[in-house]
């Protein structure tokens, strides 16, 4: 058994996994995330309130961030204080126990191949070697494997595809771009559209508004999911045009990367086919070579919240 820890910015989820990838126990703490000594700290209790309970070989840590190659440094990460941060040393040093630091978009990617869809989408003849996963939250994150490898790049950063350049001067990003595929194709992109349209006042938007208490500035992602899923016309536009954006940029990455599999995660997938059809279409469309290639799905992904979690457990069990 190994123990994964799974931290963004506002929780610290902790679990042991068994090498079927079933979680046995699981813990979180908040996250401290102006104080980077804190968030270690604070790993370093969940941890040990596991291992009360249970003999485990390993740790594995996933940030919400950049992770050099030998994945033991944070070099840095948006959303927490960590800059050029030793984890890895740090946390072996407290617990006495070897310890991978990994990407969370990678974790969570190799938690949906080892343990979710990547796995279900296997048979006899048909094996996913590669697979993309795509997590569709506040931003797009992405997660590559290859030939049954994690694609980590020459300095451990390769998979950032929400920030692949989509649109010339387009929309501002975080990273310092602009025109970035997570300003298209996101949570964070799904409200900016979903508020601009209800603070024109159109009769389209009712429904939004009344969700939202009558605030344009309420409206969050799941505000737009629970009106497409109650039949409003003007939020399952809104989730067709990001269904939109996700497939057209899911077949530049096949073009890319030519997986077996491409998997849609994240809090926004949640929208199930109400995001996953025009998804699908908008993929099939624009597919480089389409019909003359073998077909290649785009599923939902299986493990939600905890994949991050049963990813980087299962690479402290076996680092590749």
């Amino acid at each position: 058994m190994t123990i994964g820890v799974d931290i963004g910015g506002t929780k610290i989820a902790a679990g042991v996994v068994d090498a079927r990838g079933r979680i046995l126990a699981r813990t979180r703490r908040e996250t401290p995330a102006r104080d980077a000594k804190a968030i270690e700290a604070a790993v370093v209790d969940a941890v040990i309130e596991l291992r009360h309970e249970h003999d485990v070989a390993a740790e594995g840590v996933a940030a919400a961030g950049f992770v050099d190659v030998s994945r033991s440094v944070v070099t840095f990460a948006p959303n927490v204080a960590w800059r050029d941060e030793p984890v890895r040393a740090d946390l072996e040093g407290a617990l006495g126990l070897p310890v991978v630091v990994e990407n969370d978009a990678n974790a969570a990617a190799w938690g949906e191949f080892a343990h979710g869809t990547g796995r279900s989408a296997s048979s006899a003849d048909h094996e996913v070697h590669d697979m993309v996963l795509l997590t569709i939250g506040t931003g797009l994150g992405g997660g590559i494997v290859i030939g049954d490898r994690l694609l980590r790049g020459a300095s451990g950063f390769a998979g950032e595809l929400g920030h692949v350049r989509v649109v010339p001067n387009g929309h501002p990003c975080g990273c310092g771009n602009r025109g970035c595929w997570e300003q298209y194709a996101s949570g964070r992109a799904l409200v900016r559209e979903a508020r601009a349209m209800a603070s024109t006042g159109s009769p389209l938007a009712a429904h939004l508004l009344e969700l939202a208490g009558n605030d344009p500035q309420a409206i969050q992602g799941p505000t737009v999911t629970k009106a497409a899923l109650e039949g409003d016309t003007a939020a399952i536009e809104l989730l067709a045009d990001l269904g939109r954006w996700i497939g057209e940029g899911a077949a530049s990455v096949v073009a890319a990367l030519d997986p077996r599999l491409v998997v849609v995660g994240g809090g926004v997938s949640e929208a199930g086919d109400l995001l996953l059809g025009p998804a699908r279409a908008a993929f099939a469309r624009q597919l480089t070579a389409r019909g003359h290639r073998p077909a290649i799905p785009l599923e939902l992904a299986t493990l939600g919240n905890d994949a991050g979690m049963i990813g980087v457990a299962d690479l402290a069990r076996n680092p590749s």
